[in-house]
């Protein structure tokens, strides 16, 4: 897939000034399945790249820096250059909840922070766990498989996006429950990860596992596609929804999969991203880390508060065009949760992952280590 990269500089202490304010689909080929037998080989496939795990070369943070937090026994490290932090995100909601990070960084001098925007998972999992980034937005589950897989080298810093995957479907207004999928065919992608994990659970807990067909395509545009010639049902996370509607008026959102999760009452909510890093980066380099946690938590505050601006910068970074952007953003539930919240919420819907169907989080639940709480 196509990968958009952005190199960007700025003046660290600068940007700490200005900080006013941090689903994409796995690629595959298609494949009919029932939801009762989906496959989880792609989870699998998606995390291969974990048996060639290496460690980065980490060095330790400067002896004090423009917050006032101090590094834990290290000194003055002059190796410590601009875009030595690399960063991830995906060309979706977490993206998008970094503009204002990544545009002050742009803007204000050398910044030791270094983001690249990628278009799917399976991009950014190979480069983390080789060292090659230190930080990334992935989807939730996917974080819970590299660190299983890498022994616990990956530690979460905190929830980016919430519940953003929706049904939708053209021609007809017939899906209006989980019950009126029966016997459907949907169309959807994001297999072997919280879509597909997603779906398959509100599908079993609806009674319909068995009565359901899924196709799964390789990109989301496959899906809007698929129904925009021959009418029917996709499964689509935003922004793409929204691209989606604006370019055919004839589909229509039918479910909010959020929404049908917390009618489940089952003690969790839906989380579709968050923001890892490897561990020894976490050790070795944290006064850096909360740097970066304190610019993506702001900027987080500035795309959830100011649509317009939020939107211009969104398209400035061709993550979506502006207009799409505008209308989006306020289905999109990004968001900033860290510490014990952070641990609580994604541990929980971890577990109704886990109890659902264990690969799909990578065979056993993380330990407390998987969590960063500060």
């Amino acid at each position: 897939m196509k990968r958009t990269a952005t190199r960007l500089t700025a003046a660290f202490g600068a940007v700490l000034m200005m900080f006013g304010a941090g689903c994409a689909n796995n690629s595959g080929n298609t494949q009919t399945t029932t939801a009762a037998a989906a496959t989880t080989a792609a989870a699998e496939t998606t995390t291969t790249a974990a048996e060639s795990t290496t460690a980065a070369d980490t060095t330790p943070a400067p002896a004090e820096t423009t917050t006032g937090t101090t590094p834990q026994e290290t000194e003055a490290d002059p190796s410590r250059v601009p875009g030595s932090v690399k960063v991830a995100a995906l060309k979706g909601p977490t993206a998008m909840g970094m503009v204002r990070f990544m545009d002050n960084c742009e803007s204000y001098g050398d910044s030791i922070f270094d983001f690249e925007i990628y278009a799917a998972p399976d991009e950014i999992t190979p480069l983390l766990i080789k060292g090659d980034l230190d930080i990334a937005c992935i989807p939730a589950n996917l974080a819970s498989v590299l660190y299983n897989k890498t022994e616990g080298e990956i530690e979460v810093l905190a929830v980016n996006t919430l519940g953003v995957i929706y049904i939708v479907e053209s021609g007809s207004e017939e899906i209006q429950s989980f019950a009126d999928l029966k016997g459907k065919t949907i169309y959807a992608s994001g297999q072997g990860s919280t879509p597909e994990f997603a779906l398959n659970y509100l599908l079993a807990q609806n009674g319909i596992a068995d009565d359901v067909n899924i196709e799964w395509k390789s990109e989301h545009a496959e899906c809007v596609s698929a129904i925009a010639e021959n009418g029917g049902i996709a499964m689509l996370p935003q922004p793409f929804v929204t691209t989606a509607m604006m370019k055919n008026e004839g589909i229509r959102v039918a479910l909010d999969l959020t929404e049908e999760w917390n009618r489940l009452d089952n003690g969790s909510t839906m989380i579709t991203g968050v923001v890892v890093a490897r561990k020894d980066f976490v050790e070795n380099s944290l006064p850096y880390l909360k740097e970066f946690l304190m610019g993506y938590k702001a900027s987080v505050e500035y795309v959830t508060s100011d649509t317009d601006g939020a939107a211009a910068l969104i398209g400035k970074y061709e993550i979506v065009p502006e207009a799409v952007a505008k209308k989006a953003l306020p289905a999109c539930n990004i968001t900033y949760i860290d510490g014990e919240e952070m641990k609580t919420k994604l541990s929980g819907y971890l577990q109704v992952l886990y109890d659902s169907l264990a690969q799909s989080v990578g065979g056993k639940l993380p330990g407390d280590d998987f969590y960063f709480v500060g």
